[in-house]
Order: structure tokens, then sequence, then C-alpha cells
């Protein structure tokens, strides 16, 4: 049985490159069941169509597995073509959130054979398994797959409660040579002791949890609704450990949807690197509202001693209406307070915002943008951008905003573009104002940003959200 996996390019005029990391998991889960593969790896290599056409029809596949978060849907569904064309009887296996919202489309109305619901690293081998034995489909949990007869979706998986049980990451599927040299931190050089120059920084990403302890509105990642779960901090060090003296990583950014949901998980993770001996440097991100209280800054202090260097939590708006409409259960002057902290302590801080919800003006668009300028943060902003599978979604779809869902699906892509507009203003008010204040940011704080760089902020991806 042939196999290929194929690394979808989100943006490919990107020069930062992420190593893939959910479908890292998938690759070595793959491996360490017995089966051998190919990887397409469309990101770090930039393989035109036509390349892409001659690899497919030269592989002559068996099985293709791919996926990526829902904004890429049309990608998938370009691929998913060019995978029929050259092997018709090939099975095409789909998952990340681009299956897991919206199977009942993917499977429907694009090539893809199988839509992996949820978690896949257990799936997949139970699947791939269940394909080269020839049995029934019906007996994998967490897929849904067509048939003449329409849609058919098993039973769910449960989720993997211990994530010690997953086995780490086998980078050697991978070029990392690549990705190395395409890891860019976006941090303040000044925090980096003079002994490292830019040039040494040699970073990786990696993941310590999974899903997210809140329920905004506007989010939606394949682990939502799943208890949120974190990796043991010994198991993570282990990682660590191993990049730091395979491949001299010396900076680390944790890609989660939620590092630390407490403080005692930071002050865990600081004594478990303490115990370790290790010495890196690192970011990750945390609730907006963890730290409230004057003494929080000796907790901060104590990270940054630990190598943390920028920590980032999400503002999304300084209004509070629209932060009830998100269901942010963080306020502004929380957001503010925070980030005092954090600068007090000599730690650099990044936020995001969305702009866009009902009741969004051109008032509170100047009020977001006044929290930023006083905490002296730059965002990366970007247009709301209503994802299948999260409430707002469902809120365009029962206002009418959204007629025939495929459309908008092809249409999706990066949240720094205006695809959808709920506000009362017009898009050219909308985005005039935005930009005006977006300027008027850049100009207070010294971002040194080009006008056309105020929303493509090199925004970060994380499966399973927008960036």
């Amino acid at each position: 049985m042939r196999i290929l996996i194929i690394n979808v390019s989100l943006r490919p005029y990107l020069r930062e490159k992420l190593l893939p990391i959910g479908l890292a998991y998938i690759a070595t889960a793959i491996r360490n069941a017995g089966f051998s593969f190919e990887i397409l790896d469309l990101d770090a290599h930039g393989h035109d169509d036509a390349y892409v056409r001659q690899y497919l029809s030269d592989g002559r596949f068996d099985v293709v597995c791919m996926g990526c978060i829902v904004t890429g849907y049309r990608l998938i569904r370009k691929y998913a073509a060019m995978i029929r064309e050259a092997s018709p009887r090939a099975t095409i296996i789909v998952g990340n959130t681009v299956a897991d919202s919206v199977p009942h489309i993917l499977l429907s109305r694009t090539e893809a054979d199988i839509a992996v619901i949820g978690e896949g690293d257990r799936t997949i081998v139970d699947l791939l398994e269940v394909l080269r034995e020839g049995r029934s489909l019906e007996t994998v949990k967490g897929i849904a797959f067509r048939t003449p007869e329409g849609l058919v979706r098993t039973e769910p998986r449960p989720v993997i409660r211990d994530l010690s049980s997953i086995p780490a990451i086998d980078y050697s599927l991978w070029d990392m040579d690549i990705y190395i040299e395409g890891f860019r931190p976006i941090i303040p050089w000044k925090l980096l002791p003079p002994t490292i120059p830019q040039d040494e920084v040699r970073g990786m990403c990696i993941n310590t949890a999974r899903g997210c302890v809140h329920k905004c509105t506007f989010c939606y990642h394949v682990f939502r609704g799943s208890p949120y779960r974190h990796r043991p901090w010994d198991r993570v060090l282990d990682e660590i450990r191993f990049l730091m003296e395979r491949y001299r990583i010396n900076y680390f950014a944790f890609f989660d949807d939620l590092t630390f949901n407490t403080r005692r998980s930071v002050l865990e993770f600081i004594e478990a690197i303490r115990k370790s001996g290790l010495e890196f440097f690192w970011e990750a991100d945390c609730r907006g509202d963890l730290f409230t209280r004057p003494e929080d800054v000796g907790i901060l202090r104590t990270a940054r001693d630990a190598g943390c260097i920028r920590m980032l939590y999400s503002l999304e708006s300084a209004d509070p209406g629209i932060l009830r409409s998100m269901g942010k259960r963080i306020t502004p002057e929380q957001f503010s307070y925070q980030s005092r902290l954090f600068k007090e302590a000599g730690l650099s801080i990044g936020t995001s915002l969305v702009f866009g919800f009902p009741g969004e003006t051109p008032e509170t668009i100047r009020k977001t943008i006044d929290c930023c300028i006083e905490n002296g943060v730059y965002p990366s902003p970007g247009f709301l951008l209503p994802l299948p599978g999260s409430p707002m979604y469902q809120w365009v779809l029962d206002h009418g905003f959204i007629g025939d869902e495929e459309e908008y699906l092809l249409k999706l892509g990066d949240r720094q573009d205006l695809r959808i507009n709920i506000t009362g203003m017009t898009d050219e008010e909308f985005t005039s104002v935005l930009h005006r204040e977006l300027r008027r940011a850049n100009k207070a704080l010294g971002a040194g940003l080009g006008d056309d760089q105020l929303l493509k902020t090199q925004p970060r991806n994380k499966e399973g959200s927008t960036g």
C-alpha cells in the first residue's frame, strides 16, 4: 500500500516556515505503526501545481493523507482533485479542522473520501490498518466517509487523556534545516544576552498542551468541547533536550492554544527547568488575566531568569460589550495590569485583536487601539472570520450573511483580509478606520511598519486557529 502525506502550504508568501506539529504527530504515529510512506512537503519546498501533478502521477499512491485548518478548504479541494486525476482509485483522507468542522461539505463537494474527526493520532493508524486489510470503515471510531447512499459518521473516538502516552515527534521525517532556518522569533533582540547574536538563534516550535479552557465565540479548533490537557513537564523537557542536542536549538516557541492556565503551571515549569539543568529561551501563551496581584511580578521575574523572553495573551477588543459577545472572560483593565507586570519583569508581550463583531464602530476600534498604545504593544490585528463550527458562524448563517457555504469556504484565507462584514459600517468605512488607527499605533509605538504591513504582520498560524 503506497501512502503519501501532503503538508499543504497555507501562506507560501511567508519567509517564515514552521514545522506542522499536528501533521508531524500523525506522521510519527503512522511510522511507529510500521507503515512506510512518502511526505510531499509543499510548505518547506514551495512546489508549484505542475510539480505536484507530476509527483502524484509518478507515485500512483493508494492512500493520500492531508489536512489543514478550515481556511485552507480551497487548497484541499484543489489537491484532492489532482489526486483523483492521477490515481482514480486512491483513498483520500483529510484531517484537522477542514475535516472536523465541515465534513458534510468536504465529503460531498470535493474528492475527499474520509474525514478524520477530532484527534487523529490513533484514528489514522486504525484507519490504515482497516484499509490494508479490506475491513469495514464503520469499525473505525472518529471518522466520517461517503458511500453511494450518503454520508456515514462513526462513533466518536474518546480523547487521549494522558498526553504522555503519545510518542514524541520523529523529527527525522522532516527537513529540519529548512524549518530551523525559517523560524524567526518575533522578539526585541535586546532581551537576549549579548553572548547570543541574532544569527546564532536557532528556534523551533513545540507543543505542550491540547485544547483551551476558554470558549471564545469566534474560535474553532479540533479540541473544542474536549477537556484541556497538558503534557507532563518532564516529557516536554525531554523533547527540548533532544532538540538542543540533535539540532542545537536554543529558542522554543510553545505552540499551543493555551500553554499556561494557572500560576501553578508556570511555577511547576520553572521548577522543572531548574531541575533539568537545561538553559534555553522560550515563549508561550497564557490567559490574559492570569497575573492579577502585585506579587505576581516575582513569578514573572523567575520565569525571565528561567529563559522566558516573551508571553502572548489576547486582548481581542477593549470594548466590554464586544468582549462579552466574544465570550472573553477578561476585562481591558486586567489585560493592562498584567501587561504592566510583564514589562516590570523585563518580558516582551504580544497580543491579537479581532475587529468586526456586531456593535463594532469607529469608537470601539479607537478604544482598542488606545489600549494597545497605552500598553506599548503593537498587535496582530485581524477581521472577524466566522469559522464553521463556532457560535459566530452559526450567527452569520442565521442572520443571512452566508448563502452558499462552500462559496464562503472557497473565499476564506487570512483573517487580515475582510471576507464578511457584519458591522453597521460599510466595507470602505470599516477598513479605512482600521487602517487609520493602525497607522496611529505604528507611529506612537515606533513599530516601523510600512502601510502594507499594518495588518499583514507575519502572523504565526497554529493549526486549529487563524493566526
